[in-house]
């Protein structure tokens, strides 16, 4: 919790607020982490899921609406229930994961997490400390997205390895970017505050701060998971 002079003080303000940005996404990733490891050492469960598609369906769906909640309420919401809401992304992230366990071997899921959070480290600290207008990515970052969804697609009909691994790859320069003009809107959102935030409003910013780095760090992962998870699945 931060006091009265932090939250009129901007440059103090930003230290604080991304400290607890990277505290709610470090938590959130142990969340989902637990949930799904949880979840693969249940034979039972693990049947049910993979047994009935339309678990699978109902929790993706869950997780859109969350997100939109998230993306269109937060404003109008407490912060405590912001905060309840991230977390149960989180959770409901953990149980689609837990799938993963049967796909991919320990060692390739390490190694991914391992390459995930440097990659994602080195994407943050750019975005948090540099000078250049980050912010200007955006509609080309955006456009990137639109291509690699429409990539995805065409390769789900005509699947080529080699498609494949490109997207793969596009797909971590592209959430590693994502990641770099994500930090840097908190950077910037907290300066359009100015001296006057409340705590409420303090909090919020650093829970949709942790849900837009939750989104790249998770894309980065499956991305590269794709990489060393080839030849190695289970």
């Amino acid at each position: 919790m931060s006091d009265l002079s932090i939250l009129q003080n901007v440059e103090r303000r930003e230290n604080t607020l991304l400290r607890n940005v990277y505290l709610y996404l470090f938590a959130g990733l142990l969340l989902t982490a637990a949930v799904s490891f949880a979840l693969s050492q249940s034979a039972a469960l693990m049947r049910t899921i993979v047994l009935n598609p339309m678990v699978m369906v109902i929790v993706a769906i869950a997780q859109i609406a969350v997100v939109m909640v998230l993306a269109g309420r937060t404003e109008r919401m407490k912060s405590s229930t912001a905060i309840i809401t991230f977390f149960s992304y989180a959770v409901l992230t953990g149980i689609t994961f837990s799938v993963l366990f049967i796909a991919y071997a320990p060692s390739a899921m390490a190694k991914a997490f391992l390459s995930s959070a440097a990659v994602f480290l080195g994407g943050s600290l750019y975005g948090a400390f540099t000078k250049r207008n980050v912010m200007s990515w955006g509609r080309f970052l955006f456009m990137g997205l639109f291509g690699l969804l429409f990539a995805t697609l065409i390769n789900m009909f005509f699947f080529t390895s080699a498609l494949d691994m490109l997207i793969s790859a596009v797909g971590v320069v592209l959430f590693t970017a994502l990641t770099a003009w994500d930090t840097n809107k908190i950077v910037a959102l907290n300066r359009e505050f100015g001296g006057e935030i409340s705590q409420s409003d303090y909090t919020k910013l650093g829970i949709m701060g942790a849900l837009d780095l939750y989104l790249d760090f998770i894309n980065i992962f499956l991305y590269l998971l794709r990489f060393f998870g080839n030849g190695n699945r289970d």
